[in-house]
This record gives C-alpha cells, structure tokens and sequence, in this order.
C-alpha cells in the first residue's frame, strides 16, 4: 500500500470505530464499508486491496486487541452518558403528567402557527398569505388547484426531509445534513418543473383550461411547494421558531402590499411567498455554515444515489400518498356534475370547500397530543430498556403497550373536548358567523360534520405511523395509506356521481376509517413484539 492508501484505511478505521465501536465480526466491518457508499470496484485504487473483504479483514485485525475490547462508539458514549445522567425513575410518576402533557401540547399547538396565522389573517382581514375572501369561482379554482398541486408534488421530498435531514442531524454530522438538504429541495425544484411542463403539454392538446388560468394555477403551486421545501428542513434541525418567523414576516409583507399598494392580489402573494422563503434560505444559510464551521462531523462521506433512493423510498411515497387522501375529496366534488353545471372538469364549489376547512381544524388541534404521544413514548421506551432485563423482554412490551393504550385514551378525550369546541363554532354566535358576516349552509355543515370524523380517524392513523416510525418501520404504513386511498376514491367516485356531489367526502371518512384500522391492527402487533423491532432497529 502507497502512504495515500494507508492515509485512507486510517480515516475509514475511525469512521468505523465512530458508528460501530468494536465490530464483532468481520462481515460487520464490511457491511459498515458498504454503508458508506464504498463499492468493490473503488477499494483497488483507494485503499490498495483487492476487495472490501479483503480490507475488511485487514481492518478487523486492526480493532481486534485488548485496548478495543469495551471500544463503543462517540453516540454511544454520549447517549450513555446522558441517559444515565437525565433518566430517573421520578422524571416518570404521574404527578408530573399533566405539566408534560400541557408543555408538549403546547408545542404541538405552536409547530402549527403558521397555519394558525393564516387562519386568523383571513378571518380578520379576508386576505393571508394566498387566500383572498374576494376572489371569484374562478381565480379561487385557480389558487386552490395550485396549492393542492404545490403540496402534493412536494410532499414526498418533504417527508424524506424529515427522515433524513434528522438522521444526520441528530448524528451531528452537520456537512451531510447541509448536502442532503441541499440535493432534496434541488430534486423537489425539478421535479416541479418537469410535472408542471408535462401538465401544460397536456393542457395543449387537450385545451381544459385557458392559458392565463394555467399560468395562475402553476405560480401559485410552484410558490408553495417551494415554501414547502425550503420550511422543511427547519423543522428536521428543530429551528422551527424560524419557520414561524419566515411565514408571518411573509404574511405580513403580503398584507402591507395588498392593504397600502395597489398592487394586484396575486402578486401581493407571489412576493409574500417568496420574502417567507428567502427569510428560510437566509437562514439555513448562515445557521448551517455555523455549525460546519463548528463541527464537521466524522462520517462525511455522501451515500450512493441507489443507495439514498432505497433507504427513502416509502417515506417518499407515504408523503404523497397522504396528501392525495388529504385532498381527494375536494377534487372528487369539485368535478362532479350532479346538482351542478360547471364550466370546467374541476371547479371550485365554496360550501363545500368552507365545510372542508372547518373539518380540517379537528386534524390541526389534534396535533398537540400526536407530540405528546410520541415524546412520552420516546421517552418510556428510552427508559426501559435501560430498566429492564434483557431476559424480562415480555414486561417491556407489555409496559409500552400499556403506555399505549392510556395514550388513546388521552386521544378520545382530546377529540370529545375539540368535536364540541367545533360544535360552538358551528352553531354559537361568536362562531363562524361572527367571523364572516354569513351563516353556514346546512350543506357546509353537513361536511363539516362527516369531514370532522373522518380527519379525526386520518389522525388516529397518522400517530399510529410515528410510533412505526420511530423504529424504522416504513413499508406497512406506506401499503395502509395506499389501501385508504383507493377506499377514499372508490367511495368518493360512487357516491358523488351517483348520490350528492358533497358525498365525496363520505369516501375521505371511509378511507380515514380503514387507514385508522390497519394501523392500528400493526400498531398493536408492533407493541407486542417491541423487542425485536427496538433490537432490529439498532
């Protein structure tokens, strides 16, 4: 070996050490080589061996000494000693509940502020940062159909975002988050452009819409799917002050434009857009040059491409999936003709889409116990497996499956104390009414009623996704979406062309309900078996 490949084995010795500590064998080296993106057709010229075997035994005996015998790696090391220090058994009794469950509550409440912002903007001034209470029919299928697009098209780049942007984050191996946060909203970019020309040809050949509603439709859900990119990532490196602070400067500036210029409403929100997503870049910007500046991190070499697609593939679809089912129904409605004449194969329908809104708020004030839920499950699990005896494996799962269903009572408690919170907003004064200067329909509140329901058995299913989540269990939540969704369609279909056009939304509950149902079914299943899972995991 030349002194440049010895240079090399060395790095990659303490690469290994880093992640793995003391390997017990040599196929654990290789498997770590492997994991690195190294190929055996790269050893030959950049370590000096003729394959990863070979260098991984060479490795292998390089670790194997006394000295190494309790080697552990720096995340061990770390985690040890903050567990060790932090978890007591009195951090668990249950006079301190209620104080954690209002602390993440609360939380839960405020990583929702920017929808809550938008809420109140419009209530207060009909306008936010890409609602305007005065929009026609038309312009209001326009801006809606480009937000649904700018969401759904992104959604997949933001759930990987989440998976691995936090993974190296949380590794501290800073130079790869900035990498992957980097290629993800570059991919999101183009992926954007490529749907949106594909759509456009589409639109040419089959001329659906006329040119200046496709413009307005494709700003708007190219501006939103690129706040959603550049938002993301806050929240996966817990900067999500910032994430409010880019939406509400973006909110205000949209406000200040349509209130004292008379600058056309779809450019106030064009720039509002933009101003909230340059406040992020800025800001990841210096903040992640801080922390490369402060530590590199010691495994900073990029996975394959196959590679990364592999490890995010179902987080990827699961993204997309879950934002079809959020608005499936809407589309469903929207482009039924029954009870109705519409110009075009989708067009906006107003009850419909304010009883969806009011609906939706069941899924926002829900978020609150989905953070408490899985903080305190982090937290349980991370103490038991310290408490507990590896041969009292059976009392681990059983206690966590117990930390489980007291967390679905708290759930059916929450959603009893929201449905009659929405009940008062429905049918009190001070409600809906006061807001917007006109009553509700009965066919908005009818919708709102079976929406409410629905995203209530939407958010029973997502928590039960997180806690899969937690352990890298990602296939089974991908095939339960995938199954709600075709329920979500089939029914959506039926009963809109053949009952109501409003009945879409009986398909989202139906879908909600069997989503709700198989994850459930495997959440229990998942808690019975924990062991195995928490091992597999690590």
């Amino acid at each position: 070996m030349t002194s440049e490949h010895l240079k090399s084995v060395a790095k990659l010795i303490v690469a290994i050490k880093e992640r793995n500590g003391k390997p017990i064998n040599v196929n654990v080296v290789a498997a770590s080589i492997e994991s690195f993106g190294i190929r055996d057709v790269d050893v030959k010229g950049d370590y000096g061996f003729e394959d990863i075997f070979d260098l991984s035994k060479y490795i292998f005996k390089s670790l194997d000494f006394k000295a190494f015998a309790n080697l552990k790696n720096n995340k061990q090391r770390v985690a040890e000693f903050k567990n060790r220090r932090k978890l007591a058994l009195t951090d668990y009794i249950t006079a301190k509940n209620t104080k954690r469950f209002i602390r993440d509550y609360s939380a839960g409440l405020i990583h929702l502020f920017p929808v809550f912002l938008q809420v109140v903007a419009t209530v207060l001034f009909g306008f936010s940062l890409w609602t305007f209470s005065k929009f026609n029919n038309l312009q209001s299928t326009a801006v809606v159909l480009g937000v649904i697009m700018g969401l759904v098209v992104t959604g997949g780049f933001v759930q990987v975002v989440g998976k691995q942007v936090s993974f190296y984050w949380y590794n501290k191996d800073f130079a790869m988050a900035r990498h992957s946060i980097i290629n993800i909203i570059r991919n999101g970019v183009l992926t954007m452009l490529i749907f949106f020309s594909f759509i456009s040809i589409v639109n040419i050949v089959l001329p659906l819409y006329p040119f200046s509603f496709v413009l307005v439709t494709f700003t708007y859900a190219f501006f939103i799917g690129f706040l959603l990119l550049v938002l993301s990532p806050l929240y996966a490196i817990k900067q999500r002050w910032m994430l409010s602070l880019s939406v509400l400067i973006g909110t205000l500036v949209a406000l200040s434009l349509h209130f004292y210029t008379p600058l056309y409403v779809y450019f106030a929100h064009w720039i509002g857009i933009l101003t909230a997503c340059l406040c992020s870049i800025i800001y990841l910007h210096f903040f992640l040059r801080y922390f490369l500046k402060k530590d590199k991190g010691l495994a900073n070499v990029a996975p394959k491409a196959m590679l990364s697609v592999y490890r995010n593939f179902n987080y990827f679809f699961y993204g997309i999936f879950i934002f079809i089912f959020i608005f499936l129904d809407r589309i469903l409605a929207w482009s039924s003709t029954l009870g109705r004449d519409i110009p075009y194969v989708v067009y906006y329908e107003k009850d419909y889409e304010v009883g969806m809104d009011l609906a939706i708020l069941m899924f926002f004030l829900m978020g609150g116990v989905l953070e408490y839920s899985i903080s305190s499950y982090n937290r349980h699990m991370d103490f038991y497996q310290l408490k507990t005896k590896y041969f009292e494996y059976r009392e681990f799962n059983k206690k966590l499956m117990k930390m489980y269903v007291k967390h679905l009572r708290i759930f059916g408690f929450s959603a009893l104390c929201i449905a009659f919170f929405l009940y008062c907003i429905i049918t009190k004064p001070w409600g809906y009414a006061a807001g917007f200067d006109e009553t509700l329909s009965p066919l908005s509140i009818r919708v709102c009623i079976i929406g409410g329901v629905g995203y209530l058995f939407l958010t029973l299913g997502m928590l039960n996704v997180l806690y899969a989540y937690t352990l890298g269990q990602h296939r089974k939540p991908l095939k339960a979406i995938a199954v709600a969704l075709l329920c979500n369609l089939v029914v959506g279909i039926v009963l809109s062309r053949l009952v109501a056009y409003e009945y879409s939304v009986v398909g989202m509950l139906v879908g909600s309900v069997v989503f709700a149902a198989l994850t459930t079914r495997d959440t229990y299943r998942f808690f019975k078996n924990l062991d195995y899972y928490y091992y597999a995991a690590y």
